[in-house]
Order: C-alpha cells, then sequence, then structure tokens
C-alpha cells in the first residue's frame, strides 16, 4: 500500500466523525483509530507480527495523566526496560503475578514485557506495597514507561 494513501486515509479520519477504520490488502492490515487526544495507525502484517503503533500525533491521555502525577517521596516507579507488549500474568489464563495493594520485595516477578516473541519477566528493584498498575493488560509499551507504583518499606 503506498504511502502516501496511508497519509491521505490519516487526514480524512482525522477531519471526520469517524472514530476507527480499518482496511486489509493482502497480508497488510491497516487500521486508523482516533480520540480526542492521539491519532494512531497501527500497521500488522497477518499472521506474523503483532500491531504496532506506527504515527502518534499527540502523547496519549494515559501518558500524559502518569507525568502530570507527582510522585511522592516514598513512592517509587517501576519502568519498564525495554519495548514490547506488557502482561499480568504468565499465560491467558494464570492469575496474575501481582496485585493492587500486594506487598512484594526485591526480586519479587511483577510482570512480562514481551518483545520480538520472548517473554521478559520484569522483577522489582525494591521493596513495598503495589499501589498502582499503570498499564492495562496486552497493551504496548515504551522504554522507560512506568508499569507500577510502588510505596517503598
Amino acid at each position: 500500500m503506498d504511502i502516501n494513501l496511508i497519509k491521505k486515509l490519516i487526514k480524512i479520519v482525522e477531519q471526520s466523525e469517524v472514530t476507527e477504520f480499518s482496511v486489509q490488502e493482502g497480508e497488510l492490515k491497516i487500521k486508523i483509530s482516533k480520540n480526542s487526544h492521539q491519532t494512531s495507525v497501527q500497521l500488522q502484517s497477518v499472521p506474523f507480527e503483532a500491531a504496532r503503533p506506527a504515527v502518534s500525533q499527540q502523547p496519549s491521555e494515559v501518558n500524559a495523566v502518569i507525568t502530570a502525577e507527582p510522585v511522592k517521596s516514598n513512592h517509587h516507579e517501576i519502568r519498564s526496560p525495554i519495548v514490547g507488549t506488557f502482561y499480568r500474568a504468565p499465560s491467558p489464563d494464570a492469575d496474575s503475578y501481582v496485585q493492587v495493594g500486594d506487598s512484594i520485595s526485591q526480586g519479587t516477578v511483577l510482570c512480562i514485557v514481551e518483545a520480538m516473541k520472548l517473554m521478559n519477566e520484569i522483577e522489582s528493584d525494591c521493596s513495598g506495597k503495589i499501589l498502582k498498575i499503570l498499564v492495562e493488560n496486552g497493551t504496548p509499551v515504551e522504554y522507560n514507561q512506568p508499569l507500577f507504583l510502588v510505596e517503598k518499606n
């Protein structure tokens, strides 16, 4: 698919009241969605790769809220060491590694970030109690994006 056609489709969606649009051509799937704060495009090669944001014109609503909240001195953010997909459990039918309110110690596995089909266990770098889980299960995360807010012991 021609990049100019993709750009035209993005402009059409931005200027209309349509909030989501997707089209598939061969093994290439394009999904364009927007909300009041963000327009994003996901390109997906079916069946080999997971969809990833290709264009993001403004920071997402979730990131804006996270950066706007001041972190108290006894609170610690556990951040993603890599870009990938965030999973709270080792498999879809398994229980989550941690829940809000759980006490954790340094080295406790908190989640998995999948990158290039490799499952990377993310461990806590401090002891404390989980105050917030800042990312939804199955969503893409960026390098250094806050994942958990922990109240340190």
